[in-house]
């Protein structure tokens, strides 16, 4: 039998299980079939997913004598806009979704938000679950009922706080993903250790290659430790008033990196943040509040998994530098004004930053640019 781990979000009343390992996806339909009793369930896919890992969903469902309504989207970050949103919403109501149906999430980040946010508006919110198909998906966006959609003024700006019913992380899955991907969804893996757990950072350090490389129990190992890290934090905050804030470490620099490269796949959300990550970490050692060894282990860690630690080019450093600048103020992060940074004091010990000013984040944007 294949070996599981569970997870529990705590959230009073509305708590749920992440169950993560192998062949997870082909043994589901018992699950989805508990929670969706007599209601319609609607499964929603991208068209890359749908080839790769739909027939299996769909077998595993008929198991359980479930004959799911199918919804394929366009693959791609420039999926989860206004456009799509409104066709996947107008495609659930000709389904005849009511209050009792259920949306089934299958894909990475991109569908996991827009069917996540759809859920929780057609009808004012119905139930949602979450079979996330990528690394990061499974370690970060599945988790923590964060939905939403992207837009002219920057990533995630409209969306709602939606928690699923149920998350299947079938690591089985990633087996399909390029290495790019994989090593993009690294960048998010990474974070848990640096925010709070030096141990695992060190694990990691060790490790992080297997599981990029698919070593089946370090990919479980590493799943688990991301997902309880973030299900405490969840638990305790879960509309990120405080702490769970910790975990946009590297997202203030790389939501904008992202907008500057108009949501394409010439740079990666889990790119985006790795070389965020690295930039909070220079703008940590700029202010003396963190030790330059940390940002050369953690420099020296990201190069040697293949993570980007350098912003792509993107036009002469000045106006670069001044545009990232303009895609902050635009951050849902904002406060007075003025962006929220994730900083460090050193590994393991991230904080808020809310005193950030213009010249010196201009500083730290433009040193890395000009590198």
């Amino acid at each position: 039998m294949t070996q599981t781990t569970t997870v529990r979000v705590a959230l009073d009343g509305r708590g749920y299980d992440i169950v993560i390992g192998g062949a997870v996806l082909d043994s589901c339909g018992e699950r989805v079939a508990k929670l969706a009793g007599h209601g319609r369930v609607v499964v929603v896919t991208d068209e890359t997913v749908a080839d790769l890992h739909l027939p299996a969903l769909r077998a595993a469902l008929a198991a359980a004598e479930i004959a799911p309504t199918e919804i394929v989207l366009p693959a791609g970050e420039r999926t989860k806009d206004f456009t799509h949103l409104q066709q996947l919403l107008d495609r659930l109501l000709e389904t005849g979704v009511a209050r009792d149906s259920i949306v089934v999430a299958l894909g990475g980040g991109v569908i996991g938000d827009l069917a996540g946010f759809a859920a929780s508006v057609v009808l004012r919110g119905i139930d949602l679950i979450q079979i996330p198909t990528t690394l990061l998906a499974q370690v970060d966006s599945s988790v923590g009922g964060k939905t939403g959609i992207n837009s002219a003024h920057g990533k995630n700006l409209i969306g709602s706080f939606h928690q699923p019913r149920l998350v299947l992380a079938d690591i089985d899955v990633l087996d399909t993903l390029p290495e790019r991907e994989l090593v993009a969804g690294y960048g998010e893996v990474v974070k848990y250790g640096l925010i709070a757990d030096p141990a695992f950072l060190a694990w990691l350090e060790e490790h992080g290659r297997a599981v990029i490389a698919g070593d089946a129990q370090a990919r479980r190992h590493a799943i688990a430790t991301c997902c309880a890290a973030k299900a405490r934090l969840v638990g305790d905050d879960e509309r990120e008033h405080g702490r769970r804030a910790l975990l946009n470490l590297g997202h203030t620099f790389g939501h904008a990196l992202e907008a500057e490269s108009g949501f394409t796949d010439s740079l990666r959300h889990g790119e985006a943040v790795a070389i965020g990550t690295i930039l909070a970490f220079e703008y940590s050692v700029a202010l003396g509040l963190c030790p330059a060894e940390d940002l050369a282990r953690v420099r020296r860690h990201f190069t040697a998994v293949g993570l980007p630690t350098a912003p792509p080019a993107l036009g002469a450093v000045p106006r670069r530098a001044q545009a990232l600048l303009a895609h902050m103020t635009h951050d849902k992060k904002v406060r007075d004004g003025r962006p929220t940074f994730v900083l460090m004091r050193g590994i393991g010990q991230a904080f808020l930053y809310r005193d950030a000013g213009d010249r010196e984040v201009l500083a730290v944007l433009e040193q890395a640019i000009a590198a």
